[in-house]
């Protein structure tokens, strides 16, 4: 079966998820931050039925279980010759929709969460597929290098290497914002047929691009520790431990997106 019509549409697609992603989903703006814990209805059971860590940890656990299991279907379907565009189309469409209604409603996110992870599962996994179908072993590659900086990131953040201070906080939000008004620009541009120079080729200067905003997408990690730390301490409602599993599930899917990407453009010049 001739797959290279999907190799390109879905290669498309995951520059368009970059796009919209970073606006709806990051610690730095919307889903993440810290007047979500205000005028949530705490209520008198606040004590009794309160966010923890190892909740979150639980839900976060979960959560990745569940868009594993999805992505592995819609990897499976793509090395079988089966068309996958529909649910790659379908699962972005989905999860941005969801992740939308997550953002501004949290208290829908322990029903809402896991359907998101099934949506995001079918468009990784076509996407992985893709780019495993072009470069032999670059999914298991992405997919350890993601494990290894959000490792890295926690242990640096949890032995205070790393602090999430005010100051910290503050250049990576600035970072973030960047970054999101340059894929808003380009989204709007691709309609126009103009594309940013070097943003998504392999060019020296679009891989430098490429490890700048790695780097931006893994400090944002630190930034969801922050948050979730505050929320346990804080003594956030329970359906807060989904909220804090959601951002971090958003971050994770960017990171990873951003190094499979970094990694195609390196093995482009190979």
């Amino acid at each position: 079966m001739n797959r290279s019509t999907p190799k390109l549409s879905i290669t498309d697609i995951s520059n368009a998820y970059e796009e919209v992603i970073v606006l709806i989903g990051r610690s730095g703006n919307p889903t993440l931050k810290d007047s979500t814990f205000e005028n949530r209805g705490y209520g008198e059971d606040r004590y009794q039925n309160y966010m923890t860590i190892n909740g979150t940890v639980n839900k976060a656990f979960i959560t990745l279980v569940i868009l594993l299991g999805s992505a592995f279907a819609t990897w499976m379907m793509f090395f079988n010759g089966q068309q996958v565009m529909p649910l790659a189309y379908g699962g972005l469409i989905v999860g941005f929709i969801l992740a939308l209604v997550i953002s501004f409603k949290p208290v829908a996110a322990p029903y809402l969460v896991p359907i998101y992870a099934v949506a995001e599962g079918l468009f990784l996994g076509a996407l992985s597929a893709t780019y495993e179908s072009l470069y032999n072993g670059i999914t298991l590659q992405a997919a350890l290098l993601t494990m290894a900086v959000f490792i890295a990131l926690l242990v640096a953040y949890k032995t205070r290497l790393i602090k999430a201070t005010e100051n910290f906080k503050l250049g990576v939000v600035a970072a973030t914002g960047g970054i999101m008004i340059m894929y808003l620009l380009s989204f709007v541009l691709s309609f126009f047929g103009i594309s940013i120079p070097y943003l998504h080729d392999n060019s020296l200067i679009g891989i430098g691009i490429s490890v700048v905003i790695v780097i931006v997408a893994a400090l944002n990690l630190v930034l969801d520790f922050d948050f979730i730390e505050g929320g346990a301490e804080r003594g956030a409602p329970k359906y807060m431990e989904w909220y804090g599993a959601f951002g971090l599930m958003v971050t994770l899917v960017w990171l990873y997106i951003e190094i499979i990407r970094l990694l195609g453009k390196l093995r482009s010049r190979d």
